[in-house]
């Protein structure tokens, strides 16, 4: 089962704001400064921020689905004692 981007859930208004506050501030140190070798690096620090927020989603959806799948072995092991308890009994 593949984890589908879902970017309403995990990914929350924190995360959305700080890529556009993040976006916005790039914006206007490019108009600042111009086109000069300073631009990559306000590139790069946009980029670092928008890939913290990405990691950080990808690892909401993987312990989402680490945590469905953990349910579901609880649940096969909660019936699997009953059977054997009800054969137990006969």
């Amino acid at each position: 089962m593949e984890a589908r981007l879902d970017f309403r859930h995990p990914l929350g208004v924190t995360s959305i704001v700080v890529i556009i506050l993040t976006f916005v501030l790039f914006a206007t140190a490019l108009f600042v400064k111009g086109f000069t070798q300073d631009l990559l690096i306000e590139a790069g620090v946009f980029l670092v921020s928008v890939k913290l927020i990405l990691m950080s989603y990808k690892n909401a959806v993987t312990i989402e689905s680490v945590e469905r799948k953990l349910d579901q072995i609880l649940m096969e092991e909660e019936n699997l004692e009953h059977t054997l308890k009800g054969s137990k009994n006969t």
